[in-house]
C-alpha cells in the first residue's frame, strides 16, 4: 500500500479533462442544507473541465427533503435523485448511487454541508496522480470534543490497527474513487466506512488529504453512540475478509487445533494426577474440561471445513475469478 499525506496548502490543479465525474450524496432529512448544498457544487463543478453528473439518493427521508430534490432535478439536467422505499441506512445509499453512477470517477460526500465542495477538485488532482482511491481527513473537525471527535480518533487508530490499513480518518465521507475499483468492492451493513480497507484488500493505492470540514448549521447528526458497537461488529468482518476469506480453515482450523492440543495437555494432567496422587478421576473437573475442549476443537474444524465449501460456492456460483487485474498491456485477448 502507498500512503501519502497532502499539504492543504498546498495548490493543485484538477485531475485532466478527459475525467468523467460522478458526484454521489447520500441524504436523510436534510431539507434545510439541500438548496444551499446544491448550489456550491453547481459553482464549484462548472468552473471544473470535467463532465459531471450529481446523484442524491433520498434515503427514506420524513421531511421535505425529497420535494427539494425534485425541484432541483427539474431544474437542472444534470441533476438525478433516487428515492429509495425506506431509511436503509448509508452504506445502501451509497451504494445505490454508485451503482447508478456512469462516471470514470465517483466522488462520495454528506448532504449536511459540513463536506466543503470546494475540496473536490484537490481530491481529482491527487487522484490524477496515479491513485485509486483519495480518502478526506477531518483534520479540523468541528463536532463535540467528547462524542465525536475524541471516540472517533480512538475508533480511527483501532481501525488502522487491525486492518493495517493507517488512516486519520476513516469516518469522512468525501472520498475519490476510481470506478474500476469500486466495481470489486460490495458494500453490507455500515461497511463504507471501510471501504478504504476493502479497496486496499483488492491491491488499490490509497492517499488521503486533509480536507475543510465545517460546523453544521442545520439539523442534526444521524450519528449516535450506539453505531460504536456496529461498527466494531463490521471491523470483525473486515479483518475477517481481509486475512482468511480465501483459506478461512486457517482461522477455524488453527483454532480448532489449538483446543485439541489444550484438551490433550488437560487429560495428561488429569492421568498425571491419578498415577501419581491417586486422584479420583471421576471428582476433578479436568475430565469434564477435556471433553469439552476436544468437542470445540472438533467443532472448529468442521466450521473451518463447511466454510471452505461456502467460499468455493461462493466464486464459482457466480464465476468470480479470485485476483483482480488493474490493467492487461500488450496483444493479449482478454478471455471471455
Amino acid at each position: 500500500m502507498v500512503l501519502t499525506t497532502f499539504d492543504p496548502d498546498e495548490t493543485a490543479l484538477i485531475g485532466p479533462a478527459e475525467y468523467s465525474l460522478s458526484l454521489v450524496i447520500p441524504v436523510y432529512n436534510e431539507y434545510q442544507n439541500l438548496p444551499a448544498l446544491n448550489q456550491n457544487l453547481l459553482a464549484v463543478l462548472s468552473a471544473m473541465a470535467v463532465d459531471y453528473e450529481i446523484i442524491y439518493v433520498d434515503d427514506g427521508s420524513t421531511d421535505q427533503s425529497l420535494a427539494i430534490l425534485k425541484e432541483i432535478a427539474a431544474h437542472h439536467e444534470t441533476v438525478t435523485v433516487i428515492q429509495l422505499r425506506r431509511n436503509f441506512g448509508q452504506t445502501a445509499a451509497i451504494s445505490a448511487g454508485i451503482d447508478f453512477a456512469t462516471g470514470q470517477v465517483v466522488v462520495c460526500m454528506d448532504a449536511d454541508l459540513q463536506n466543503d465542495p470546494a475540496d473536490i477538485p484537490r481530491l481529482l488532482a491527487k487522484l490524477a496522480e496515479g491513485y485509486d482511491l483519495v480518502s478526506g481527513w477531518r483534520k479540523k473537525r468541528q463536532d463535540h470534543w467528547l462524542w465525536r471527535k475524541l471516540i472517533s480518533s480512538v475508533a480511527n487508530r483501532v481501525i488502522s490497527l487491525i486492518t493495517k490499513v493507517k488512516l486519520h480518518d476513516y469516518g469522512c465521507t468525501l472520498k475519490a474513487y476510481r470506478r474500476d475499483l469500486l466495481d470489486h468492492i460490495r458494500l453490507y451493513g455500515q461497511m463504507h466506512r471501510f471501504i478504504p480497507a476493502l479497496a486496499v484488500f483488492v491491491g488499490a493505492s490509497l492517499a488521503e488529504i486533509p480536507v475543510n470540514h465545517r460546523p453544521r448549521l442545520h439539523g442534526k447528526s444521524n450519528y449516535g453512540l450506539g453505531r460504536t458497537f456496529i461498527v466494531i461488529l463490521d471491523l470483525l468482518t473486515v479483518k475477517f475478509l481481509s486475512s482468511f476469506s480465501m483459506h478461512p480453515l486457517n482461522l477455524f482450523g488453527g483454532s480448532g487445533l489449538a483446543l485439541i492440543g489444550l484438551s490433550f495437555v488437560t487429560g495428561t494432567i488429569m492421568v498425571f494426577q491419578k498415577l501419581v496422587y491417586n486422584q479420583s478421576i471421576i471428582q476433578t473437573p479436568l475430565l469434564l474440561l477435556s471433553a469439552l475442549l476436544f468437542i470445540l476443537g472438533f467443532h472448529s474444524i468442521l466450521m473451518g471445513l463447511t466454510a471452505e465449501l461456502v467460499i468455493r460456492t461462493y466464486f464459482e456460483s457466480q464465476n468470480k475469478p479470485i485476483y483482480v487485474i488493474r490493467q492487461i498491456f500488450g496483444s493479449k485477448k482478454i478471455p471471455a
